[in-house]
């Protein structure tokens, strides 16, 4: 299990730009997974959904994650293993840039690493530049790579 690593103040994440920071621990990608999300997104394409048509007919030999479903794992694979502390709020506002090298198949595992590229000052706080990137374990290339941005508000901000 991954520590969660903890920053202590917005002053102590400012002196880590240009670092890796954190790194999640390993997420399998099942099909019931991947089933659900099509289930949420409506996206029931048979590359997620149908195991036998994708085994006989898709060049990947069986199903896929849905890119959108492997972005939507940064959240959770943030929170597993990184804490800003010393702040009242942190907004996600929103991502830069964001690809997907190479698709994630049913049995899979992925996990993230995250570097802070920058900081930029915002009322009230601070807007971190994250480069997020999705491995797959025992892959070559990345299943996702996003530029996420955070909005960090200081306590006492208005």
């Amino acid at each position: 299990m991954t520590e969660l690593r903890i920053i202590e103040s917005l002053d102590a994440l400012a002196a880590l730009v240009g670092e890796e920071l954190a790194c999640s621990d390993w997420i399998a990608i099942s099909q019931e997974r991947i089933q659900r999300f099509a289930d949420v997104s409506g996206d029931q394409q048979w590359i997620h959904v149908d195991a036998a048509r994708a085994a006989r007919e898709s060049p990947f030999g069986g199903t896929i994650a849905h890119g959108y479903l492997t972005l939507s794992l940064l959240p959770m694979m943030f929170a597993s293993c990184l804490r800003v502390d010393g702040v009242a709020l942190a907004i996600n506002y929103g991502l830069d840039r964001v690809r997907f090298p190479a698709p994630v198949l049913c049995g899979q595992s992925v996990r993230g690493r995250l570097l802070l590229q920058r900081l930029e000052p915002v009322a009230g706080g601070v807007q971190a530049h994250w480069l997020a990137t999705v491995e797959i374990m025992g892959g070559d290339k990345p299943a996702c790579v996003a530029q996420m941005l955070v909005c960090y508000y200081a306590q006492g901000a208005a």
